[in-house]
């Protein structure tokens, strides 16, 4: 699926986040950047030591944070690493929205022209992807109304439930829209 909000392209894609040729793919990151299992584990696979290297360097960032380092051996030219929620450890909302808006920010501060979004903190953090499409989606929506340079933000989301969860969720938000 595909919309189109002011100047920015917004897709929603299923398949492997590593794969993207966008300018950059967002890690949904830990606080100390390491790069472990899950959709870490398969960058720091395909992208090479490179990318964790970097993580070492900045050495960690808050939770709702977001840093940026090379893509490695990535089709993605940069990786962004935003720390999302843990279910449990409390504004978990707060918390995702501004691991979001500070991933668009740091492309955006970097002149980058697209992104690619995993539905952050629903893995082993335990958040829920009803709530993730949610949160996402409208901080998205909410940050290319106003001025940025991001042409495109796909959400790249792994299986066929994620997928038709952020689909009904984008659906709903831009229906009877004029944007």
């Amino acid at each position: 699926m595909t919309t189109r909000i002011h100047q920015t392209e917004l897709a929603l894609i299923n398949g492997d986040i590593t794969e993207q040729t966008t300018d950059a793919i967002v890690n949904p990151a830990n606080s100390e950047l390491i790069l472990g299992g899950g959709v870490a584990g398969a960058i720091r696979r395909k992208g090479g030591p490179k990318i964790q290297e970097d993580c070492d360097r900045i050495g960690g960032t808050p939770v709702g944070t977001a840093v940026i380092t090379t893509g490695g051996n990535l089709k993605a030219k940069h990786v962004i690493h935003a720390v999302g929620p843990m279910m449990g450890e409390g504004e978990e909302d707060r918390k995702l929205r501004e691991a979001t808006r500070h991933s668009l920010q740091v492309a955006d501060q970097h002149q980058l022209k697209s992104l690619a979004f995993p539905a952050i903190s629903t893995g082993i953090f335990g958040y829920p992807v009803e709530r993730c499409a949610q949160i996402m989606l409208a901080t998205t929506i909410d940050y290319v109304r106003g001025k940025t340079g991001l042409a495109k933000v796909v959400f790249c989301l792994w299986g066929d439930e994620a997928y038709q969860v952020f689909e009904r969720t984008l659906r709903l938000m831009v229906e009877g829209s004029d944007d």
